[in-house]
């Protein structure tokens, strides 16, 4: 495989440092959710991914699964892929199956030593695709990586539902960056995870085994471990609700005490009852997102859903 590029806001702990400290010195302590995927973070979303109760990962194969010629024909031919937030890109192999002579495929993620395993997989997988990582917070510009062939098109791969982590400001402005990224010749494939029956939702991130309360609370670990901070994680718990009123599950850590924790020589002095938001997951109707991502440029093409309706790719295209 070729070197990795990194990209130009490629995480560093002068940058973790400061979100942390700026966050938790907030009226309403929060921390940036691209924070919880380190290595360990993502070794544990991949767990959680194969929990019972975690439906959008089965939904969304099923999806891509069932209608994968359909969702490559919309990709088009000759396209560099370029997969923000690729993760382990399990729900891509469907795709490089799928497209007609795919120029290259490009995995973005925060997570270097999990996206440079899971790309070497890939291009072990694939050696007729040009399989270029990397390393780079999709929240903030990147380059793309120079290739041998000219692609006839970029298309941008989005899927997990995880445009429902930001919140509606962050979210118009990844859109905004997509939509000039692909261009008018481009596309987006983005995965959206439709509202539901609230019991179902809730259970999805509340987990009988406890996994995503770990994959929560991993955070602190990682504080603890990369900026010499004293988070006692038996003193925090995991807490995920949903909001019928904004239509998405608030995923938070709330002390169970009062207490005080040392980030380096900085104190950060916590009630009982206080928390720290972590990450939203925001829950849409198809229309109501067509409509929302129109104000960025884009016209909703085609859609997929499975069977039960719990979850969407759309293809949107930039008018």
């Amino acid at each position: 495989m070729t070197s990795v590029p990194l990209g130009i806001a490629a995480e560093c702990e002068t940058t973790f440092r400061y979100d942390v400290l700026d966050g938790l010195s907030q009226p309403l302590k929060t921390l940036p959710c691209k924070y919880l995927y380190d290595e360990r973070g993502s070794r544990l979303f991949d767990q959680i991914c194969e929990l019972d109760e975690y439906y959008l990962t089965r939904a969304e194969l099923e999806l891509m699964q069932t209608h994968a010629a359909s969702i490559a024909d919309q990709v088009g031919s000759q396209a560099m892929l370029v997969e923000y937030g690729s993760g382990s890109s399990v729900k891509t192999r469907s795709l490089l199956d799928s497209i007609d002579d795919l120029v290259a495929y490009v995995p973005v993620d925060i997570s270097k030593e999990h996206l440079l395993r899971t790309a070497d997989a890939l291009q072990s997988a694939y050696p007729e695709v040009d399989v270029r990582p990397v390393v780079a917070d999709f929240t903030q510009p990147f380059e793309l990586p120079q290739i041998a062939r000219t692609p006839s098109h970029v298309a941008v791969y989005f899927p997990g539902s995880t445009i429902g982590n930001f919140t509606t400001v962050q979210a118009g402005e990844l859109l905004r960056c997509m939509s000039s990224m692909v261009g008018p010749q481009g596309g987006l494939l983005i995965g959206i995870d439709l509202q539901k029956e609230i019991g179902v939702v809730e259970a999805a991130y509340n987990d009988a085994e406890g996994v995503t309360a770990e994959f929560n609370l991993n955070l602190l670990w990682r504080i603890n471990a990369e900026l010499d901070g004293n988070f006692d994680l038996d003193r925090f718990e995991h807490k995920a609700v949903y909001n019928e009123d904004e239509n998405r599950v608030e995923i938070s850590i709330r002390s169970l005490c009062d207490q005080d924790v040392l980030i380096g020589d900085r104190e950060i002095r916590f009630h009982q009852g206080e928390e720290i938001l972590t990450e939203y997951s925001h829950k849409y109707k198809i229309d109501g997102f067509a409509a929302f991502a129109s104000q960025f440029g884009f016209s909703l093409h085609k859609y997929w859903t499975d069977r039960r309706d719990y979850f969407a790719v759309l293809h949107l295209v930039v008018v």
